[in-house]
Protein backbone atom coordinates (compact mmCIF):
# COMPACT_ATOMS: atom_id res chain seq x y z
CA UNK A 1 0.00 0.00 0.00
CA UNK A 2 1.35 3.79 -1.07
CA UNK A 3 -0.17 6.89 -1.12
CA UNK A 4 2.32 8.48 -3.50
CA UNK A 5 5.39 7.29 -5.67
CA UNK A 6 8.22 9.09 -5.90
CA UNK A 7 9.08 8.66 -9.55
CA UNK A 8 13.12 10.19 -9.24
CA UNK A 9 15.67 8.98 -6.38
CA UNK A 10 16.48 11.17 -4.01
CA UNK A 11 19.88 11.86 -3.25
CA UNK A 12 19.53 10.49 0.28
CA UNK A 13 23.77 9.56 0.88
CA UNK A 14 24.62 12.78 -0.50
CA UNK A 15 24.03 14.84 2.97
CA UNK A 16 24.92 11.11 4.81
CA UNK A 17 28.78 12.50 5.70
CA UNK A 18 26.99 15.92 7.34
CA UNK A 19 23.54 14.43 8.99
CA UNK A 20 26.14 11.64 10.68
CA UNK A 21 28.35 14.35 12.22
CA UNK A 22 25.62 15.90 14.00
CA UNK A 23 24.60 11.99 14.73
CA UNK A 24 27.84 12.18 16.64
CA UNK A 25 27.62 15.18 18.30
CA UNK A 26 24.16 14.26 19.41
CA UNK A 27 25.26 11.04 20.30
CA UNK A 28 28.53 12.59 22.72
CA UNK A 29 26.10 15.08 24.11
CA UNK A 30 23.58 12.12 25.06
CA UNK A 31 26.85 10.25 26.68
CA UNK A 32 28.12 12.88 28.82
CA UNK A 33 24.83 13.76 29.87
CA UNK A 34 23.76 10.13 31.20
CA UNK A 35 28.07 9.76 32.58
CA UNK A 36 28.13 13.91 34.44
CA UNK A 37 24.11 14.02 35.31
CA UNK A 38 22.55 10.58 35.34
CA UNK A 39 19.10 9.33 35.56
CA UNK A 40 16.64 10.11 37.84
CA UNK A 41 15.90 7.16 38.44
CA UNK A 42 12.35 5.97 40.26
CA UNK A 43 11.19 4.35 43.55
CA UNK A 44 11.36 1.11 41.50
CA UNK A 45 15.10 1.13 41.35
CA UNK A 46 16.07 3.50 44.34
CA UNK A 47 13.66 1.58 46.79
CA UNK A 48 11.06 3.45 48.84
CA UNK A 49 7.52 3.31 50.47
CA UNK A 50 4.46 1.87 47.84
CA UNK A 51 1.30 3.07 49.39
CA UNK A 52 -2.70 1.63 48.56
CA UNK A 53 -5.72 3.61 49.33
CA UNK A 54 -9.36 3.85 48.44
CA UNK A 55 -11.83 6.42 48.33
CA UNK A 56 -15.53 6.25 48.32
CA UNK A 57 -16.07 7.97 44.79
CA UNK A 58 -13.53 8.55 42.25
CA UNK A 59 -10.00 9.52 43.13
CA UNK A 60 -8.82 12.69 42.42
CA UNK A 61 -5.62 12.15 41.41
CA UNK A 62 -4.63 15.83 40.53
CA UNK A 63 -5.81 16.67 43.73
CA UNK A 64 -3.73 14.29 45.08
CA UNK A 65 -0.42 14.90 43.50
CA UNK A 66 -0.79 18.93 44.53
CA UNK A 67 -1.20 17.55 48.64
CA UNK A 68 2.28 15.32 48.24
CA UNK A 69 3.47 18.33 46.79
CA UNK A 70 2.77 20.42 49.42
CA UNK A 71 4.54 17.92 51.41
CA UNK A 72 7.71 18.23 49.39
CA UNK A 73 7.27 15.18 47.62
CA UNK A 74 8.10 15.95 43.55
CA UNK A 75 7.97 13.88 40.38
CA UNK A 76 5.68 11.05 42.81
CA UNK A 77 3.69 8.11 40.98
CA UNK A 78 0.36 8.62 41.52
CA UNK A 79 -2.40 6.27 39.53
CA UNK A 80 -5.14 4.06 39.48
CA UNK A 81 -5.00 0.46 40.46
CA UNK A 82 -7.56 -2.34 39.94
CA UNK A 83 -10.63 0.74 39.97
CA UNK A 84 -10.91 4.63 39.68
CA UNK A 85 -11.41 3.92 43.54
CA UNK A 86 -7.94 2.65 44.25
CA UNK A 87 -4.99 4.68 44.34
CA UNK A 88 -0.89 3.53 44.49
CA UNK A 89 1.30 5.71 45.46
CA UNK A 90 4.92 5.45 44.90
CA UNK A 91 7.51 7.39 47.49
CA UNK A 92 10.87 8.05 47.49
CA UNK A 93 13.45 7.17 51.12
CA UNK A 94 12.61 10.09 53.02
CA UNK A 95 15.00 11.41 55.80
CA UNK A 96 14.06 13.83 58.49
CA UNK A 97 16.39 16.74 59.92
CA UNK A 98 18.93 14.42 61.91
CA UNK A 99 19.57 12.87 58.44
CA UNK A 100 17.77 9.59 59.81
CA UNK A 101 15.85 7.39 57.15
CA UNK A 102 11.79 8.23 57.83
CA UNK A 103 10.13 4.80 57.84
CA UNK A 104 6.99 3.41 55.82
CA UNK A 105 5.00 3.30 58.74
CA UNK A 106 5.28 7.59 59.86
CA UNK A 107 5.86 8.16 56.00
CA UNK A 108 2.42 6.38 55.25
CA UNK A 109 0.94 7.88 58.18
CA UNK A 110 1.93 11.89 57.34
CA UNK A 111 0.65 10.99 53.87
CA UNK A 112 -2.44 9.75 55.10
CA UNK A 113 -3.03 12.31 57.26
CA UNK A 114 -2.45 15.35 54.57
CA UNK A 115 -4.61 13.54 52.32
CA UNK A 116 -7.71 13.53 55.11
CA UNK A 117 -7.39 17.18 55.35
CA UNK A 118 -8.46 17.62 51.50
CA UNK A 119 -10.50 14.16 51.63
CA UNK A 120 -12.30 12.90 54.88
CA UNK A 121 -13.49 9.77 52.84
CA UNK A 122 -9.75 8.33 52.49
CA UNK A 123 -8.48 4.43 53.53
CA UNK A 124 -5.45 2.95 53.86
CA UNK A 125 -5.58 -0.37 52.36
CA UNK A 126 -1.91 -1.68 52.34
CA UNK A 127 2.16 -0.48 52.99
CA UNK A 128 4.82 -2.13 51.72
CA UNK A 129 8.63 -0.84 52.02
CA UNK A 130 10.71 -1.35 48.57
CA UNK A 131 14.31 -1.96 49.52
CA UNK A 132 16.91 -0.50 47.76
CA UNK A 133 18.19 -4.21 47.20
CA UNK A 134 15.18 -5.17 44.88
CA UNK A 135 15.71 -1.53 43.43
CA UNK A 136 19.73 -3.00 42.31
CA UNK A 137 17.91 -5.98 41.19
CA UNK A 138 15.21 -4.60 38.76
CA UNK A 139 18.20 -2.53 37.40
CA UNK A 140 20.31 -5.06 36.80
CA UNK A 141 17.47 -7.43 35.54
CA UNK A 142 16.75 -4.41 32.96
CA UNK A 143 20.06 -4.09 31.80
CA UNK A 144 20.54 -7.65 30.96
CA UNK A 145 17.42 -7.74 29.05
CA UNK A 146 18.92 -4.93 26.99
CA UNK A 147 21.74 -6.82 26.40
CA UNK A 148 19.74 -9.79 25.69
CA UNK A 149 17.60 -7.77 22.83
CA UNK A 150 21.00 -6.55 21.43
CA UNK A 151 22.51 -9.46 20.70
CA UNK A 152 19.03 -11.27 19.89
CA UNK A 153 19.03 -8.39 17.00
CA UNK A 154 22.53 -8.83 15.84
CA UNK A 155 22.31 -12.73 15.50
CA UNK A 156 19.31 -11.56 13.51
CA UNK A 157 20.57 -9.38 11.22
CA UNK A 158 23.59 -11.53 10.57
CA UNK A 159 21.86 -14.45 9.66
CA UNK A 160 19.46 -12.58 7.50
CA UNK A 161 21.70 -10.43 5.88
CA UNK A 162 25.40 -10.10 6.51
CA UNK A 163 27.26 -9.22 9.09
CA UNK A 164 28.18 -5.44 7.93
CA UNK A 165 24.49 -4.79 8.00
CA UNK A 166 24.30 -6.33 11.39
CA UNK A 167 26.90 -3.83 12.81
CA UNK A 168 24.71 -1.22 10.96
CA UNK A 169 21.80 -1.87 12.57
CA UNK A 170 22.79 -2.37 16.25
CA UNK A 171 25.12 1.30 15.84
CA UNK A 172 21.74 2.87 14.84
CA UNK A 173 19.50 1.15 17.52
CA UNK A 174 22.10 1.72 20.05
CA UNK A 175 22.12 4.96 18.56
CA UNK A 176 18.42 5.59 19.45
CA UNK A 177 18.57 4.16 22.91
CA UNK A 178 21.32 6.36 24.05
CA UNK A 179 19.75 9.79 22.65
CA UNK A 180 16.97 8.61 24.64
CA UNK A 181 18.59 7.84 27.89
CA UNK A 182 20.54 11.29 26.85
CA UNK A 183 17.42 13.28 26.88
CA UNK A 184 15.81 11.78 30.23
CA UNK A 185 19.49 12.64 32.05
CA UNK A 186 19.92 16.18 30.30
CA UNK A 187 16.19 16.87 31.40
CA UNK A 188 15.63 15.15 34.81
CA UNK A 189 12.49 13.31 33.39
CA UNK A 190 12.12 10.17 35.89
CA UNK A 191 13.30 6.91 34.24
CA UNK A 192 10.80 3.85 35.65
CA UNK A 193 10.35 0.68 34.48
CA UNK A 194 7.54 2.24 31.76
CA UNK A 195 10.26 3.86 29.83
CA UNK A 196 12.48 1.14 30.35
CA UNK A 197 9.61 -0.96 28.53
CA UNK A 198 9.78 1.68 26.32
CA UNK A 199 13.13 1.41 25.42
CA UNK A 200 13.51 -2.07 24.75
CA UNK A 201 9.83 -1.31 22.41
CA UNK A 202 11.93 1.40 20.61
CA UNK A 203 15.01 -1.23 19.87
CA UNK A 204 12.66 -3.88 18.08
CA UNK A 205 10.83 -0.89 16.38
CA UNK A 206 13.97 0.41 15.23
CA UNK A 207 15.29 -2.75 13.50
CA UNK A 208 11.87 -3.31 12.14
CA UNK A 209 12.95 -0.20 9.89
CA UNK A 210 16.51 -1.05 9.22
CA UNK A 211 15.09 -4.38 7.95
CA UNK A 212 12.46 -2.92 5.68
CA UNK A 213 15.77 -1.22 3.98
CA UNK A 214 18.01 -3.71 4.09
CA UNK A 215 15.31 -5.68 2.39
CA UNK A 216 14.80 -3.30 -0.37
CA UNK A 217 18.61 -2.99 -1.07
CA UNK A 218 18.61 -6.36 -1.95
CA UNK A 219 15.80 -6.23 -4.10
CA UNK A 220 17.36 -3.24 -5.77
CA UNK A 221 20.89 -5.27 -6.12
CA UNK A 222 18.81 -7.98 -7.84
CA UNK A 223 16.73 -5.58 -10.54
CA UNK A 224 19.53 -3.17 -11.14
CA UNK A 225 22.85 -4.76 -11.79
CA UNK A 226 25.05 -1.63 -13.09
CA UNK A 227 23.99 0.81 -10.35
CA UNK A 228 26.58 1.79 -7.57
CA UNK A 229 26.03 1.10 -4.52
CA UNK A 230 25.38 4.47 -3.29
CA UNK A 231 22.34 4.57 -5.68
CA UNK A 232 21.18 1.66 -4.80
CA UNK A 233 20.95 2.59 -1.36
CA UNK A 234 19.25 6.16 -2.66
CA UNK A 235 17.01 4.03 -4.68
CA UNK A 236 15.19 1.67 -1.67
CA UNK A 237 14.89 4.62 0.87
CA UNK A 238 13.24 6.39 -1.51
CA UNK A 239 11.03 3.11 -2.17
CA UNK A 240 10.27 2.75 1.37
CA UNK A 241 9.08 6.48 1.95
CA UNK A 242 5.30 5.96 1.97
CA UNK A 243 5.64 3.13 4.03
CA UNK A 244 7.00 5.09 6.26
CA UNK A 245 4.88 7.93 6.69
CA UNK A 246 2.10 5.51 7.14
CA UNK A 247 3.38 3.20 9.37
CA UNK A 248 5.18 5.53 11.35
CA UNK A 249 2.57 8.36 11.37
CA UNK A 250 -0.01 5.85 12.55
CA UNK A 251 2.18 4.69 15.54
CA UNK A 252 2.72 8.42 16.34
CA UNK A 253 -0.68 9.11 16.50
CA UNK A 254 -1.70 6.14 19.22
CA UNK A 255 1.73 7.39 21.27
CA UNK A 256 0.43 11.09 20.82
CA UNK A 257 -2.78 10.10 22.32
CA UNK A 258 -1.39 8.68 25.34
CA UNK A 259 1.31 11.50 25.61
CA UNK A 260 -1.46 14.24 25.54
CA UNK A 261 -4.66 12.46 26.79
CA UNK A 262 -2.58 9.58 28.90
CA UNK A 263 -1.84 11.39 32.28
CA UNK A 264 0.79 11.81 34.53
CA UNK A 265 1.08 7.49 34.83
CA UNK A 266 1.75 7.32 30.98
CA UNK A 267 3.53 10.76 29.77
CA UNK A 268 7.03 9.36 30.18
CA UNK A 269 6.58 6.26 28.43
CA UNK A 270 5.16 7.95 25.47
CA UNK A 271 7.94 10.69 25.58
CA UNK A 272 10.45 7.59 25.51
CA UNK A 273 8.30 6.33 22.58
CA UNK A 274 8.14 9.96 20.49
CA UNK A 275 11.69 10.13 20.85
CA UNK A 276 12.93 6.87 19.71
CA UNK A 277 10.41 6.75 16.63
CA UNK A 278 11.67 10.07 15.66
CA UNK A 279 15.00 9.51 15.79
CA UNK A 280 14.68 5.69 15.06
CA UNK A 281 13.48 7.37 11.40
CA UNK A 282 16.06 8.96 11.03
CA UNK A 283 19.24 6.14 12.23
CA UNK A 284 17.62 4.10 9.95
CA UNK A 285 18.13 5.76 6.71
CA UNK A 286 21.66 8.11 8.31
CA UNK A 287 23.09 5.79 10.09
CA UNK A 288 22.35 2.32 9.58
CA UNK A 289 22.24 2.60 5.55
CA UNK A 290 25.46 5.14 5.75
CA UNK A 291 27.24 2.98 8.22
CA UNK A 292 26.46 0.00 5.99
CA UNK A 293 27.60 1.93 2.71
CA UNK A 294 30.73 2.74 4.25
CA UNK A 295 31.26 -0.60 5.54
CA UNK A 296 31.32 -1.62 1.91
CA UNK A 297 28.15 -3.50 1.00
CA UNK A 298 28.43 -4.64 -2.27
CA UNK A 299 25.78 -7.21 -4.54
CA UNK A 300 27.88 -10.53 -4.10
CA UNK A 301 27.32 -9.61 0.16
CA UNK A 302 23.39 -10.17 -0.45
CA UNK A 303 23.17 -12.51 -3.01
CA UNK A 304 25.88 -15.03 -2.80
CA UNK A 305 24.74 -17.65 -5.52
CA UNK A 306 25.34 -14.89 -7.98
CA UNK A 307 27.71 -16.59 -10.49
CA UNK A 308 28.01 -19.68 -8.73
CA UNK A 309 29.17 -22.38 -11.38
CA UNK A 310 26.89 -25.08 -11.06
CA UNK A 311 27.04 -28.38 -9.93
CA UNK A 312 24.00 -30.27 -9.31
CA UNK A 313 20.31 -30.21 -10.15
CA UNK A 314 19.50 -28.39 -7.33
CA UNK A 315 22.00 -25.39 -8.35
CA UNK A 316 20.89 -25.37 -12.23
CA UNK A 317 17.50 -27.21 -13.52
CA UNK A 318 19.49 -27.60 -16.93
CA UNK A 319 22.21 -29.50 -15.25
CA UNK A 320 22.86 -32.17 -16.83
CA UNK A 321 21.25 -31.67 -19.97
CA UNK A 322 22.77 -33.12 -23.58
CA UNK A 323 21.84 -32.01 -26.76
Amino acid sequence: MEFFKIQKNIPFMRHALVLNIISAATFIAAVFFIAFKGLHLSVEFTGGTVMEINYQQTAPLDSIRQDLGKMGYQDIQVQNFGSSKDVLIRLPIQKDAEGKTISSAKQSELVLEQLKSSHADVKLQRVEFVGPQVGKELATDGLLALLFVVFGIMIYLSVRFEWKYAVAGIVANLHDVVIILGFFAAFGWEFSLSVLAAVLAVLGYSVNESVVIFDRIRETFKKHRKMDTKTVIDSAITGTISRTIITHGSTQMMVLAMLLFGGPTLYYFALALTIGILFGIYSSVFVAAALAMWLGIRREDLIKAEGKTPTSKSDDPNYGAQV
